[in-house]
Parts: C-alpha cells; structure tokens; sequence
C-alpha cells in the first residue's frame, strides 16, 4: 500500500516511515521541517519506496496531488511543544486547525482512510474531588483553562481536530480514526520545544543541572514510540476502530522529580537537580495538570497493545543515540 504521512520527518513521523518501509510498503512524506529535521529520514533519501516533499499542509495544491496518489493517510502534522505554543500561539490555531480541515478535505474528496493524532492535552486539567488528575477514558468530560491563558491553545486546536474528523466520519461518511497520544518519547526526540526526557537526557550527558519547571511533584506516563508505532499501524486497519477516539499510551506514571533521578543513575550522570518556576520559562500565561493518565482498556479490547519498555529502558534508548549524534 502507499501511506501518505504528514509530519514524516517529525519524532513519530520519521519512526512510523521507517517502520512501513520494511513492512514493504511505499511511504510518501510531507513536512515543512518548522518542527521536523531532514536528519529524521536522512537515512531513507536513497529508498526508493520513499519520498519526502518538503511543504505545508497549508499549501492545497500540493496536499491535493500527494493524498491523491496515497491509499492511506496518516495526519501527524502539527505546532506540537509546550513551549511553541507559549511562543507562536498564532502559528499553533492556525497549523493544527486549518492544517487539519484541509488534509480532511482531501481525504473526503479522494475517498482515503485517514487517521489523526490528537494529544492527551485535549482532557484539559478535568479534576476530582481531590484536586487530582483521573485516569482518563475517551469519553470523559474536558476542562480547559480561560482563553487568557495560551497555554490552553493547543488543547482547544487539539481539540477542533477531533471534532472536525468526527464530524467528517459521520456527514461525509469517511473512514476516520482519531489517536489521543500520552508524552511518547524515544530516540530522534527533541527537547527544544520543552519535551523532558530528551531535554533532561542531554543535559545529562554533558553534567550540567537538570532543570525541572515546577516543583517536580508533577506526574506522567512516558510511551516509547515503537509502542505507539504498533498502535498506529494495528488502529488504521482495524475497522471497528473507525469513527473512534483512542487512547494511546502507558499506564506506568512517574513524577519528573523520579525520571530526573533515573535519568541521572542511567546515564552515570554528576548533574545537579535544580527546580525552576514555570513563569521562568514559559511567562506568563501557564498553567500545568499534576496528573495525566491514560485509561488504555477501549484500546486494548480493539487491538492487541501492551507497553513494552520500561521508562529506564526508554532513557537508555534515548542516552544511547544521543552520544552517536
């Protein structure tokens, strides 16, 4: 088959190219490199069952001819990062929402299932009486933040996405299945948009101060990308999953005070561990969740998923590319 991915040269991008290659299928890439590298599919130029076009989702001309000639999309592309939306809020509405609306529009016109990923962001910060965060299921209600904080933008995007493929599944009749990933992380990962574990991971290899925004008390549950990969690939050909929102993730959670100290015991790290306020990075206008877990029982009784690697495994993972680069 030929898979047309948006974001291919992204973190899961680059992944899920490299793993429907050796599957034996052709992959068409699409990526305007704002957050993607060439790096991520530098290995693939020569395949010659791949080919990356490097532009906008935004560009009609372009994404037309390439889901045109796609049997199945995959819509990765997005403003992802808490610290890009802190910073380009404008650049982040306009990306995922007009982004979206237009790969749908072709898929609808070309008759191409699609899935896309969405985030775990769209729960908002939903809280019990306990003022924790619940292990969250797909149709739980959502809280956002007031649009005084920007924070918040990317959760609403996020959100636009799901009802806009939703709404394409039910009126259009498209085949659509829709991802809400939890923080997956694994080598090719960046940590310059205020990703943590790659962020920490470098920061460790050289001996200087891990530096948690917050208090660290915060908690989290880390997915190794070659898992949601897997979910990816199964979910797309999975009929019943059409129409569908799923959760995708691991169940094991973690303060990031906790992955600071695997991080340094993994890499054999002196680093100090230091705490900064949130204000300090992203200014005004962030608001964090103490916690974000994933209930992962709908997507375990559609597809056969089980988290395969440890977060000490997964740090290993990253530590070990990260001293090839």
């Amino acid at each position: 088959m030929k898979y047309l991915i948006t974001g291919a040269a992204g973190f899961i991008g680059s992944h899920l190219a490299d793993y429907l290659l050796k599957d034996g299928h052709d992959v068409i890439g699409l990526d305007n490199l704002s957050t993607g590298r060439l790096e991520n599919v530098e290995h693939l130029k020569s395949h010659k069952h791949f080919e990356l076009t490097v532009d906008s989702i935004l560009n009609p001309n372009v994404l037309s001819k390439l889901v045109k000639t796609a049997d199945i999309v995959i819509h990765l592309a997005a403003s992802v990062g808490v610290k890009l939306i802190m910073e380009k809020p404008v650049e982040t509405i306009r990306t995922n929402i007009l982004g979206t609306e237009e790969v749908l529009r072709f898929a609808s016109l070309y008759r191409k299932k699609i899935l896309i990923a969405s985030s775990s962001e769209v729960y908002g910060k939903i809280q019990d009486e306990n003022n924790d965060l619940l292990a969250l299921k797909e149709d739980d209600d959502t809280k956002m933040g007031p649009t005084s904080k920007r924070r918040w933008a990317y959760a609403a995007s996020k959100s636009i996405d799901e009802f806009l493929g939703l709404a394409y599944y039910e009126e259009k009749n498209l085949p659509t299945v829709i991802v809400r990933f939890f923080n997956t992380v694994g080598p090719r990962q960046t940590g310059r948009y205020g990703m943590v574990i790659p962020r920490f991971v470098r920061r460790a290899l050289l001996n200087e101060p891990l530096q948690i925004y917050g208090d660290g008390e915060q908690r989290r549950c880390f997915t190794y990308v070659g898992d949601a990969i897997m979910g990816i690939v199964q979910l797309i050909h999975t009929t019943k999953a059409e129409g569908q929102i799923f959760n995708l993730g691991s169940t094991t959670e973690i303060t990031i005070n906790e992955l600071a100290e695997i991080v340094k015991k993994v890499t054999g790290s002196q680093s100090e561990i230091i705490q900064i306020p949130y204000e300090e990075v992203y200014g005004r206008g962030f608001e964090d969740m103490r916690r974000r877990t994933p209930d992962i029982s709908k997507l375990q009784a559609t597809i056969n998923f089980e988290p395969t690697k440890t977060i000490e495994e997964i740090v290993e993972l990253v530590a070990d590319f990260m001293r090839r680069k």
